[in-house]
């Protein structure tokens, strides 16, 4: 554990403090309960969590919460899981993010070339009115399970919004998933529609949709209608699908009326799904209430978004990214949807639509960060980013380095905000704050109203130690519960199997002296050489600096009563794996961590396996290079490269 003071890469000027949202709520909150933060964000947090009720009933009315509160906001917020939230709310998700009507752009949709297309906030209120009415025709009520096959487009949010506005359930996968992985997940959950495009374009190439649209419609026999919105061809041939009916012809007609069926705080309203790297993908039920609730906190207090912004998030529709990027509506922001590839325009692409699309909140994965550090582009040299003001990264930890770079490459004044949550709870137990010190590889603090902590291997909260991520108390995104897990077990057993009453996340971290945390990976990737646990970050960040890496993925093999450290590399082109950088490669680990973070076999591979989501599949990896069988291989993007990994003689030595 280290005492040493460190050097904040950021601070907020005095002027974006005092025009923050969450200074403005600070001062809401003292008006309103006589409590006075005074500035002080951690102090605002604790009596987030002292005061639970307090607290998220004004996060209710600061964000102006379309919809009746009730009189209860919580009973037992100790209660993890159970804590029942607002338990006599009435509200709609859809009202909520369709709460402005005017002709300021909701949605901009831009794609790998020039393309462009937009709706007003009253254009997209006419569109999810007809959808939705379409809908009514088709007899769909509250409860029902409605999907989409969808890329990241315009139709895609209007479906959504048309599904929730109706009180039904919207799911999701992106298109680039195969036939057996999207029906894993849909098939789980019996739905009466499915949207889809008939195919969508990536890295140049024209991919066709249509034909495993076709096959996971007539692989379960619930769904009743197949609407496709056409993106490769103006008129797609429907023939060779039951039931199709093109997106144009559902919006014919006059226009209907814009319902909003009310809604209970807890009544489903998405469906999302884990990976299934491990099995069939798990369905976790959110609620309404709890994710529009904790959305709003997340945009408004550890973001700033408003109407002014115009928000982009790299993200597909299979990612719970693309559920909280949506929610932006719910502020009046304007929306930047993207679907394609990030490196489009020789990986210039996203870094254009900053200056094109005037954007102010860019989010990105970690690495996307690093792969553009990699491949030389500077964006400062080369763009405006005059609109820019906050940066935000997920997906994986962003080293230490990685945030140094950002600062130089994008801009000083610049707030770059760390994120993890997941799928899990549809939000983030650490992120951003705008009025504070940001500090290179940290997440600046816990999320207001998260009772995130890290605890060691006996339960106890530890501060400078590498431990658990957990939460103690409970908290509204908090799923509803599993698909189809009636008495809980299920449920219980993923999150609360270790320490009852406490949500155990999976990953592994640690909380500085500063307030904030330092994810170093996922738990059941952490490595244990004699015993000794290492988080996979810790590897990662150190390998990130050898100029010759473009990926790398680390696993821990059994051997010889043991565990030792297996380092895969992708290497630049024409550059080839020798004992000199290896040599390089094993200094740089060693001379910034310890000996036991040293890998006793480095190996040149030509591809990293990962989820479609992006996240590298380090439990597939190890499960190869034991010889054991991976299941559910359509969860990867590339599931070819497992192959790789397979029997290979270094690993036998």
């Amino acid at each position: 554990m280290t005492t040493e003071a460190i050097s904040a890469l950021w601070a907020p000027s005095s002027e974006r403090i005092a025009s923050a949202q969450l200074t403005e709520f600070m001062k809401a909150v003292r008006a309103g309960t006589g409590f006075d933060a005074d500035g002080d964000y951690f102090a605002l947090h604790q009596w987030s969590l002292d005061e639970p009720a307090a607290f998220w009933r004004a996060v209710w009315d600061f964000t102006e919460i379309q919809g009746d509160p009730g009189a209860i906001t919580c009973d037992d917020p100790m209660a993890l899981p159970g804590c029942q939230w607002f338990p006599n709310a009435t509200l709609n998700f859809a009202e909520n993010l369709l709460r402005f009507a005017d002709e300021r752009e909701a949605l901009v949709e831009i794609d790998e070339s020039d393309a462009r297309r937009a709706l007003t906030y009253g254009q997209l209120r006419e569109q999810v009115a007809r959808i939705a009415g379409w809908m009514r025709e088709q007899s769909i009520r509250p409860g029902d399970r409605i999907v989409g096959f969808m890329p990241n487009c315009i139709e895609t949010v209007v479906a959504m919004l048309a599904t929730t506005s109706l009180g039904a359930v919207w799911s999701s996968c992106s298109p680039d998933f195969g036939k057996q992985g999207a029906l894993d997940r849909f098939g789980q959950i019996a739905p009466r529609l499915l949207f889809t495009a008939d195919g969508y374009v990536y890295n140049g190439k024209r991919c066709d949709s249509l034909a495993r649209a076709g096959d996971i419609a007539s692989g379960i026999p619930e769904i009743e209608h197949v609407v496709v919105v056409p993106k490769l061809s103006p008129a797609p041939a429907l023939g060779g699908i039951e039931s199709a009916v093109l997106w144009c012809a559902c919006l014919s007609g006059e226009e209907p009326a814009l319902c909003f069926e009310p809604r209970s705080f807890n009544d489903p309203l998405f469906i999302l799904y884990s990976s299934g790297t491990t099995g069939v993908p798990k369905c976790i039920v959110h609620g309404v209430g709890g994710t529009l609730i904790q959305h709003a906190k997340e945009h408004a207090l550890h973001t700033d978004i408003s109407r002014g912004d115009r928000f982009f998030y790299f993200t597909t529709c299979g990612w719970m990214m693309w559920n909280w990027l949506v929610s932006g509506l719910a502020r009046g922001a304007t929306l930047i949807l993207y679907d394609g590839s990030p490196f489009a325009r020789d990986g210039r692409r996203l870094i254009d639509a900053i200056d094109e699309e005037r954007i102010t909140v860019f989010g990105v994965g970690a690495k996307y960060l690093g792969a553009l550090e990699k491949s030389g582009v500077v964006p400062a040299e080369s763009h405006k980013l005059s609109t820019l003001k906050t940066v935000l990264s997920t997906g994986s930890p962003l080293p230490h380095e990685g945030f140094e770079w950002v600062y130089r490459a994008f801009k000083p004044d610049l707030h770059l905000a760390s994120i993890s949550g997941g799928t899990d709870i549809v939000s983030c137990f650490a992120g951003g704050v705008p009025t504070i010190p940001v500090y290179a590889g940290q997440l600046q603090a816990a999320g207001l109203g998260m009772a995130t902590s890290i605890w060691n291997e006996s339960g106890e909260p530890v501060e400078g130690e590498k431990g658990e991520l957990v939460c103690t108390q409970s908290f509204p995104s908090c799923p509803v519960g599993f698909w189809q897990d009636a008495d809980g077990s299920k449920f219980n057993a993923a999150y609360f199997g270790r320490w009852p009453g406490v949500w155990a996340h999976g990953d592994y971290g640690e909380k500085t002296s500063e307030g904030g945390f330092v994810i170093h990976g996922r738990s059941d990737a952490v490595l244990n050489p004699g015993g000794v646990r290492i988080g996979t970050a810790e590897i990662y960040r150190q390998v990130e600096r050898v100029p010759e890496v473009l990926d790398s993925v680390v696993v821990g093999q059994s051997w010889q009563d043991d565990v030792r450290v297996v380092l895969f590399v992708v290497l630049r082109d024409g550059v080839a794996l020798d004992e000199s950088l290896t040599a390089r490669i094993r200094g740089e680990i060693r001379t910034n961590t310890t000996p036991r973070h040293v890998p006793e076999k480095v190996i040149q591979v030509a591809d990293i396996p990962r989820t479609i989501s992006g996240k590298i599949a380090e439990l597939a990896v190890r499960k190869i290079i034991h010889g054991e069988p991976v299941g559910n291989q359509d969860a990867l993007a590339n599931p070819e490269a497992l192959a790789l990994y397979s029997a290979l003689p270094e690993l036998s030595v």
